[in-house]
């Protein structure tokens, strides 16, 4: 990838389903405001937080992420390319990435995000949530069991869910209470989670949730599930 073209190109056969993140993102600013630093461990190209929020840390292990995210002044443009169709000021957003696995140290202070993204990549909440601060936003779906790991880390509160139709994302926060219900009675913990590696069968099946940070965890039971004391996470 040498061309800004090269890039957008190769951004394009990513994102198959053309700028449904980017629809997506949009309503998560409007749900948590735009300002504030987002962290997207498991990125690998998608920029479309870019569109919306003006500091992205993006994180992924796979080889070919790194050689997209160094052409700089290329994902610059495609960043800007797709500000300007939505009419968004045509300014930089501030882009950093991290070539690593996010079960290792993460190069970032604690607590020095504002939003942090999971995204079809694994329990990113079990080992990224040190760098969201306390009273930030966790943006989950369900896949691979990180919203239902979420939903038992007594550090978390359901805020949020993202409905999604017609090509389209919308945030409610209506009735709360009634998701995150599993449609048989099993007992939810970090160790069936880890066995199954995939996510629970909710009553209701939002596309994604959005959790509150609410502060370090504090007990061993929440929601009638087992969890680790705090220095287990």
């Amino acid at each position: 990838m040498t061309s800004p073209r090269q890039v957008a190109a190769f951004h394009a056969e990513y994102d198959v389903h053309t700028d449904d993140r980017v629809r997506l993102f949009r309503a998560v600013a409007d749900f948590v405001g735009p300002t504030g630093r987002v962290l997207y461990p498991g990125s690998y190209v998608d920029v479309a937080p870019s569109v919306w929020f003006d500091d992205v840390t993006y994180l992924d292990i796979d080889d070919r992420a790194p050689r997209f995210f160094d052409e700089t002044d290329a994902v610059d443009d495609l960043v800007r390319t797709k500000r300007r169709a939505l009419d968004l000021p045509d300014r930089s957003a501030a882009i950093a990435f991290h070539h690593l696995d996010y079960r290792e140290p993460v190069p970032e202070p604690d607590e020095s995000f504002d939003l942090l993204v999971s995204l079809y990549a694994g329990f990113i909440s079990e080992h990224c949530t040190q760098h969201l601060r306390v009273g930030g936003t966790l943006l989950v779906n369900p896949s691979h069991g990180d919203a239902a790991m979420a939903s038992i880390d007594p550090r978390y509160e359901l805020s949020g869910v993202v409905i999604s139709g017609d090509g389209d994302h919308r945030i409610s926060n209506s009735d709360l209470e009634t998701y995150l219900i599993p449609k048989k009675e099993l007992a939810v913990t970090v160790e069936s989670l880890h066995e199954v590696g995939r996510g629970v069968a909710y009553t209701r099946s939002p596309f994604a949730y959005l959790f509150t940070r609410s502060g370090s965890a504090t007990g061993r039971e929440r929601r009638g599930s087992n969890v680790p004391e705090p220095e287990a996470w």
